[in-house]
């Protein structure tokens, strides 16, 4: 008994001992915190958000104001903090006092690019653990490659993008914070989460025996409208900016044709609706003529892919203002998985099929005048390599150098919601600036070639 009080004392001594250094090392801490400047943070504790401090000046050959109008020879942007506060040629604008000068030389200034179409979470296309990712991976393993691909993103000159669709646990939404925040760099995100589409179709995972991989609404696997309208609002509960659905199928899902229609006009009629009640615009992937004319007769805000287009489509599009995002460098890259051998039967059919029709589609489109926003599947291409896409929209579409590049600007902007602050060099909007080496509308490959890259005032590649 004496032996049992005389180790319950220890114990209790013990524990007082330790309660009295932790309150020490806790007093200490915040001691050398107080003691660090006011605008500084502590290493791990929180980054400061990333916004641009200070008056820059930018000085290059020739800038694109992304608007379509005629480039500006001898060009200074003046920056302020984290906003575009002077645009014009170096006659006009006057370079304040103190500010800090970055002269780029022979390049052309641009706005920040926007990609419409990425999936930035998980594996990309060729990677051969890719189709076994799902049941193989650890549910963070996706956002670690993410960060990798959203820096790979920001070097290329992509400085938003609109993510639609990710497998997971809303992983596209801790990256989209982190980035936010400042613990890692990347574009900016409008997240989608979870894509929504019927059981077996293009949103679903198929290819697995029964019992491996059962989604269901919160997964984005959605039949009916009341499901439907239940996995939109989960996944706008977790952080939604926009909703993504699967109208038709898809070239790399196992199983479905690659242009059938999958939800039925009630079904997305009741996605759409639901989505625009709480604010929220509708990406719809579609390769089939019928489920593209389903989903723009739905009211959704734009059409992917958009392979198999035909002339009635493309008049409901431009009377309905519904945008295309034709994501041709996706089409480019699963034609060569197939002809490699790296997609195979089923999915290597309806890649060559796809293809061939997207290479009349987006010409199609242009002879409409059918709104054109860039996006490039990232994720089916590798992540950075999305300037491309400027090239394919001039080479197989026929559109000119110039609306290509608006294509990738304001357009994105204004699909994205964003065309307030976003889209194009003009006075007051937020310091999202690109410079590539060369002349774009000489040479439309020059859009490969960033050399400067600043997001939000603060800048990423290039001279400081």
């Amino acid at each position: 008994m004496r032996q049992r009080f005389h180790q319950f004392n220890q114990e209790e001594s013990t524990v007082r001992s330790c309660k009295i250094f932790f309150v020490v090392l806790t007093l200490i801490a915040c001691l050398c915190v107080a003691a660090l400047p006011q605008n500084s943070t502590p290493l791990g504790i929180r980054p400061e958000p990333p916004e641009g401090k200070g008056v820059w000046a930018l000085r290059a050959a020739r800038l694109i104001d992304g608007t379509g109008a005629a480039p500006i020879n001898n060009a200074v942007v003046i920056v302020t903090d984290n906003k575009i506060t002077a645009v014009g040629d170096a006659r006009s604008v006057s370079i304040p006092a103190g500010a800090k000068v970055i002269d780029l030389g022979e390049v052309t200034l641009l706005p920040g690019f926007i990609d419409a179409h990425t999936h930035l979470i998980g594996r990309v296309l060729g990677d051969p653990e890719g189709d076994m990712a799902l049941v193989r991976d650890y549910d963070s393993f996706g956002a670690i490659l993410g960060v990798m691909h959203a820096r790979d993103t920001l070097m290329a000159g992509f400085t938003s993008v609109r993510n639609v669709g990710a497998a997971g646990r809303f992983d596209d939404m801790a990256l989209r914070k982190a980035i936010n925040e400042g613990w890692t760099i990347g574009p900016r995100m409008e997240s989608a989460g979870h894509a929504i589409g019927i059981t077996g179709g293009h949103c679903d995972e198929n290819g697995f025996r029964p019992g491996v991989v059962q989604l269901g609404p919160i997964d984005g696997v959605a039949n009916g409208p009341e499901e439907i309208r239940a996995a939109v609002r989960y996944q706008i509960k977790y952080g939604a900016d926009v909703i993504k659905t699967c109208a038709t199928g898809g070239v790399l899902s196992e199983g479905d044709a690659v242009g059938a229609t999958q939800y039925s006009f009630e079904e997305l009629k009741a996605l759409v609706d639901e989505a625009n009640k709480l604010e929220r615009k509708v990406a719809a992937h579609a390769h089939g003529t019928e489920g593209i004319k389903l989903a723009v007769r739905a009211g959704v805000s734009s059409i992917e892919h958009g392979s198999f287009l035909d002339e009635e489509g493309a008049e409901m599009m431009v009377q309905r203002g519904t945008f295309l995002v034709p994501t041709l460098s996706a089409a480019e890259a699963v034609e060569r998985a197939a002809k490699t051998g790296v997609l195979k039967g089923l999915r290597a059919e309806k890649a060559l099929a796809a293809a061939a029709a997207v290479r009349r589609s987006i010409k199609l489109a242009v002879a409409h005048k059918i709104q054109i926003a860039l996006g490039t599947d990232a994720g089916v291409i590798p992540h950075g390599a999305n300037g491309r896409e400027f090239f394919l929209m001039v080479d197989w579409g026929g559109m000119s150098n110039m609306d290509a590049i608006k294509a990738g600007t304001l357009n994105g902007a204004k699909l994205l919601g964003w065309d307030k602050n976003l889209g194009s060099l003009t006075t007051g909007k937020w310091a999202d600036i690109v410079a590539v080496s060369g002349d774009p509308l000489k040479d439309i490959h020059a859009m490969e070639k960033v050399v400067f890259v600043m997001k939000n005032g603060v800048v990423y590649r290039g001279r400081e």
